[in-house]
């Protein structure tokens, strides 16, 4: 299952209040390792996120082009067929 940018903010926080609210030093430090870890985490769900939109725009860019150039054959292919009736008449 994928998790989302929100998903990986929501822990950082949560090990960051955990560090605040810590009395002993290895857990304070514990918690804050932990927050560095899921920021990063966070991070490059974000990333993800961007480039897999990049990727979907590509594409969507690509079919766009590919059905407006089988729809211009299309036209092409109709105006000679129109011009070889016109020409048995």
């Amino acid at each position: 299952m994928a998790q989302t940018y929100e998903f990986y903010c929501e822990r950082a926080d949560e090990a960051a209040a955990l560090a605040d609210a810590a009395t002993l030093d290895n857990v304070r430090e514990r918690e804050l390792r932990s927050e560095k870890t899921w920021r990063g985490l966070a991070e490059q769900a974000r990333k993800t996120a961007v480039q897999r939109a990049k990727a979907d725009n590509v594409r969507a860019e690509k079919r766009a082009a590919e059905a407006e150039a089988a729809e211009a054959e299309a036209e092409l292919e109709a105006e000679d067929e129109s011009e070889t009736e016109s020409e048995s008449i």
